[in-house]
């Protein structure tokens, strides 16, 4: 049986934890120990408790010691895996990212990487990754690192600036979404039952914007297939699990009538949901305002959801971790485990991820985060070379690499200048003076100043002139 250990930054995590938890009680032949770090250690000690019950569990198939740390350092010490899973700041601070916005007219459904939202996070999140890419390199530098925080790209490109040589690549599911979504239009298509597993696709993008050029089961051609879908579903909306109008009653949950209309437009699948992609174009297209949210099918989420939502998690962790609700171990649509697995040598896969652009992706900047199929196997990932994207997709594609590199660099050398300047360079800022923006980037500083003083001194002074 393999053992080794795992470092688990943001290990008091409500959900991700979880989810993650169980796939590796459900991962035959795996043992060791997962530290669990946490600046809120309460929530560390729940997931400790959760993750000790799920030991005893009758379906667990493999056997990890749960171990809460106090310090950084420790957690990371003899840790063959580090992963990192964190809410920098707090909803109050998301409260001003995704609202303050909204007087000037600025409608996000996100809020975490693109638009003025994800400006102010990213500046929030630069500052920690810092600090965990120095801890990495100095004391466990031949970890795999795996990030699930976002915004994924500039996450992993700090990573990967502060410590060069570190194994580094971020996780996210919204291809999975995509791929989900496409064998639903082989069922309704075709009549052929499939898992996302059972086809394939070419991914090519950044985070949150990444495009689908090939999608194939078997021999028969996905994208093909599109067409005659749209035709019977793009006016009433198509969520590709459970329930295909499950938008009317789920904010996180879309009819894909963006992506749909991306696909009419440029005849490439945008691989992320909807709440997603609106954020990287023109408002005017489909976020201008709430009623034109509706109409494409998709929903805006509040941040007072999110409140809501983490206070229902804390009452579901207290009432797991204390015996009070029983746990059912059902595997998860994620691949952690498995890409961990891999790397390990027990298998091979492929599957999409964030790592710095070193050709794989030809038409997008070097050196750029970029999200594509990656082969995992035997301590090894190794990037797939992307099929071509329509140029007009390239073009909206490499401005969001653009602005991204440009405010890792703003970020990094603390030139609130300069990341004023790729506030404004946002696709949702595109309707504000600039009178109005600065005064916008001012107020959102502001907001989340307890969060930046240390990193910024000048900030102060910048809002105040």
């Amino acid at each position: 049986m393999e053992n080794f250990k795992i470092a688990y930054l943001g290990g008091g995590s409500k959900q991700w934890a979880r989810t993650f938890m169980t796939d590796l009680a459900l991962s035959k032949g795996l043992s060791g120990e997962i530290g669990l770090y946490d600046i809120d250690k309460e929530a560390a000690l729940r997931n400790q408790q959760i993750g000790n019950r799920i030991n005893s569990h009758p379906k667990t198939l493999s056997q990890f010691k749960y171990v809460v740390y106090e310090n950084l350092e420790d957690c990371l010490t003899n840790a063959t895996f580090v992963v990192i899973s964190i809410l920098p700041g707090t909803f109050e601070e998301m409260r001003s990212d995704v609202h303050a916005p909204e007087k000037y007219g600025i409608y996000q459904s996100v809020g975490d990487t693109a638009g003025p939202g994800g400006v102010l996070r990213a500046m929030r999140t630069v500052p920690i990754y810092e600090t965990f890419a120095k801890k990495i390199k100095e004391i466990c530098p031949n970890a795999w690192v795996i990030n699930f925080t976002n915004p994924m790209s500039i996450c992993v490109k700090t990573l990967y600036d502060v410590f060069p040589k570190i194994k580094a690549f971020g996780c996210c599911h919204e291809v999975f979404h995509a791929q989900q979504f496409l064998c639903q239009v082989l069922k309704e298509e075709k009549g052929i039952v499939a898992t996302r597993k059972d086809i394939y696709t070419d991914a090519c993008g950044v985070n949150h914007f990444t495009w689908i050029t090939e999608a194939k089961y078997k021999t028969v051609d996905l994208l093909n297939l599109l067409p005659s879908f749209m035709d019977k579903f793009y006016d009433e909306g198509y969520y590709e699990y459970e329930d295909q109008f499950k938008f009317k009653s789920d904010c996180f949950a879309y009819g894909n009538k963006v992506k749909m209309n991306f696909y009419k437009r440029y005849k490439a699948l945008a691989a992320a949901g909807d709440r997603h992609l609106v954020e990287f174009v023109n408002p005017n297209w489909y976020l201008k305002n709430p009623e034109m949210v509706k109409e494409w099918k998709y929903n805006l989420t509040t941040v007072d959801f999110r409140i809501h939502q983490m206070h229902e998690r804390i009452e579901e962790s207290i009432l797991l971790a204390s015996g009070k609700k029983e746990i059912d171990l059902v595997p998860s649509n994620e691949e952690a485990t498995d890409l961990m697995k891999a790397i390990m040598g027990h298998q091979s896969i492929i599957s999409n991820v964030n790592l710095p652009n070193v050709g794989q992706c030809p038409q997008l900047p070097m050196g750029s985060i970029v999200e594509t199929n990656c082969i995992f196997a035997n301590d090894q990932v190794k990037p797939i070379v992307s099929k071509p994207l329509p140029l007009s997709v390239v073009h909206m594609v490499s401005k969001a690499a653009n602005n991204i590199d440009t405010l890792y660099e703003g970020i990094k050398t603390r030139d609130l200048d300069l990341i004023f300047a790729c506030f404004m360079n946002q696709a949702l800022c595109s309707t504000l003076s600039l009178e109005e923006g600065l005064s916008l980037f001012k107020e959102m500083l502001f907001h989340t100043r307890d969060y930046l003083i240390e990193y910024f001194p000048n900030l102060d002074t910048y809002i105040k002139n």
